[in-house]
């Protein structure tokens, strides 16, 4: 028997970050959006597992040991049980790695899901996100996806309403960039500098709900985004060739690399997409809209 799941990828639309805490890490406003670009999770039962495999773009770059997020996440759902993790999690991945975008993350809730479904643990929605918590900060919201205010490092999660799809553009850069050293640059250039506590934006969130790409894209915002290009300053082309053809708004994606480009439909996605290209400012393009369900199991 195997189970599948599809697990979707998310934008920042607000990433607001607060002063590092006595943990190492920082208090978040982080409004989710969850996009239609997605990875697969297949759950096989396997002796002498979890063993994990992975193909598609980027697969090269993922770790297949017991780092992986998807391997984790069956090793803490089976020690809850009582269980061995004896499975083998196949990731088909099409979300792009360390792209800002919780390829990663993802991929830990949707083999959270799929273990679940496998193993028969009937685990409750609390327990899967007590988990996902535990996992990372970005791993809840792949369980639950649509829109979401996350709190705290981002685990705290309050569903936000959303009035109509939002349409983006993903340029996928040359390189990756490392999160953690994303926030260190993050540091350092706040350094000596009285940093706020991070709060949602009230028009971001009533944008949302309107459904209004123009107001949305008014507020979007991104604190992480001066230590990403300061530590990829190649990412400013990309955000002006965006601009330049058009996007109503630019921005990197949570830690980067991946710059996000909020555009108006589907026929705006597509010529901004033919002009990031042509720019040969990114590696790659990707359109998709949101929001999205998260974690589902696929019949």
């Amino acid at each position: 028997m195997s189970v599948t799941v599809r697990v979707p990828a998310k934008v920042n639309v607000q990433l607001a970050v607060g002063a590092a805490r006595p943990d190492g890490f920082h208090d978040l406003a982080n409004v989710f959006l969850a996009v239609g670009l997605y990875d697969e999770v297949t759950a096989t039962a396997s002796p002498g597992g979890p063993r994990v495999t992975c193909t598609g773009p980027d697969a090269a770059q993922v770790p297949l040991d017991g780092t992986n997020l998807a391997a984790r996440a069956a090793v803490a759902l089976a020690r809850r049980h009582g269980l061995s993790p004896d499975v083998h999690l196949h990731i088909a991945k099409d979300i792009p790695v360390a792209g800002g975008m919780a390829g990663g993350s993802a991929d830990g809730a949707a083999a959270l899901v799929a273990c679940d479904a496998l193993w028969g643990t009937r685990a409750s929605r609390d327990e899967l996100l007590d988990i996902c918590a535990e996992l990372g900060s970005d791993v809840p919201f792949s369980l639950v996806g649509g829109a979401a205010l996350g709190t705290g490092r981002g685990e705290r999660l309050s569903p936000l309403e959303v009035g109509g799809t939002f349409h983006w553009v993903f340029a996928m850069a040359h390189r990756g960039l490392s999160t953690p050293a994303v926030f260190r640059e993050f540091d350092r250039l706040g350094e000596g500098v009285a940093i706020p506590e991070p709060v949602a934006s009230q028009d971001l969130i009533d944008a949302l709900a309107k459904g209004d790409p123009d107001l949305l894209a008014a507020s979007v915002s991104n604190d992480l985004e001066p230590a990403a290009l300061a530590l990829f300053p190649d990412l400013a082309a990309a955000l002006a060739a965006g601009r330049a053809a058009g996007a109503l708004a630019a921005l990197v994606s949570g830690s980067g690399p991946t710059t996000a480009f909020l555009v108006r439909d589907e026929s705006a996605a597509a010529r901004t997409a033919r002009a990031l290209q042509d720019s040969a400012t990114c590696r790659t393009v990707r359109t998709a809209s949101g929001p999205v369900p998260g974690a589902t199991v696929l019949a």
